[in-house]
């Protein structure tokens, strides 16, 4: 019994240690500062996928995909592109880990943690994807493809049809909060905003207002295609990135829409880069 309880003792004596010692190195500057440039590679590529999606708008795409992909090779033909991109791998990267560590050993709230998990998933998934493009695999297959792949193979199981439903809804649902907090200017608790003047201020919850609730309108309707291509049992209804955007060209107001949510776009771009600059751990 005593060595039973010695081993338990032992046990969380460890476990106790080894969350301090996360915490510090989630509060540890290096990794903030690494974490900021993965805020930072993350605007790139959202900047790039604004700006393609603008081409597309005004019909000068060149058949350039507005995703990941179509910006990975946008990235790679500028000047010092392939070395930008190793870069953009290592900060998201560093930011896969920071959020990581924020969700499992920081973060309190359950929100909190949930949201800093399904970041780091994210970021994972993007440098996943740089990473393969840099090792000589080519883009990654556009998110249009990959959307209707994942959608046929989710058809192809025992209730597939219900948990493709079930992923569109939830998709629907963080699309919607963060819409919320666009609308709501809730992201800017998660800013400590030091040393910025009021002007900066202003200026950063203006863009963060429009970017944060058009990447939250954006995820909704992605969550909306995959919803109809359930109720329809049809994989050619899931749409990507890309497919979701040119949607906006085919309501009413025609490819003007598509121009106001490119522009939010780019906006929400920019945003990124006043996480790097000013995010809170």
């Amino acid at each position: 019994m005593k060595g039973s309880s010695k081993a338990r003792s032992a046990a969380r004596r460890a476990k106790t240690d080894g969350e301090r010692a996360g915490r510090r190195a989630a509060r540890s500057t290096p990794l903030r500062l690494a974490a900021g440039v993965g805020y930072a590679a993350k605007g790139l590529l959202y900047l790039t996928i604004g700006y393609l999606a603008l081409l597309i708008a005004f019909g000068e795409s060149a058949g350039r995909e507005a995703d990941n992909s179509g910006a990975l090779q946008t990235i790679a033909q500028g000047q010092a592109g392939m070395v930008l991109l190793w870069l953009i791998a290592v900060g998201l990267g560093a930011l896969t880990v920071w959020q990581a560590l924020l969700a499992l050993l920081v973060k309190s709230d359950a929100g909190k943690r949930i949201g800093s998990a399904v970041q780091a998933v994210t970021c994972a998934v993007l440098a996943s994807a740089v990473v393969t493009f840099l090792l000589g695999q080519g883009a990654p297959d556009s998110q249009d493809g990959q959307a209707q792949s994942l959608t046929a193979q989710l058809m192809s199981l025992p209730f597939g049809r219900w948990i493709m439903a079930l992923i569109g809804l939830a998709v629907i649902g963080v699309g919607g909060y963060q819409v919320w907090r666009g609308v709501t200017r809730r992201f800017t608790r998660e800013l400590t905003f030091d040393g910025a003047s009021g002007a900066t201020r202003t200026a950063v919850v203006w863009i963060g207002t429009a970017g944060v609730t058009t990447h939250g309108l954006v995820l909704g309707t992605a969550g909306v295609f995959f919803v109809q291509a359930a109720w329809a049992f049809d994989k050619d209804e899931a749409q990507g990135l890309d497919g979701v955007l040119r949607s906006f060209a085919e309501t009413p107001a025609g490819p003007y829409a598509l121009v106001a949510v490119a522009v939010g776009v780019v906006l929400y771009g920019a945003y990124c880069f006043c996480q790097a600059r000013w995010q809170r751990g």
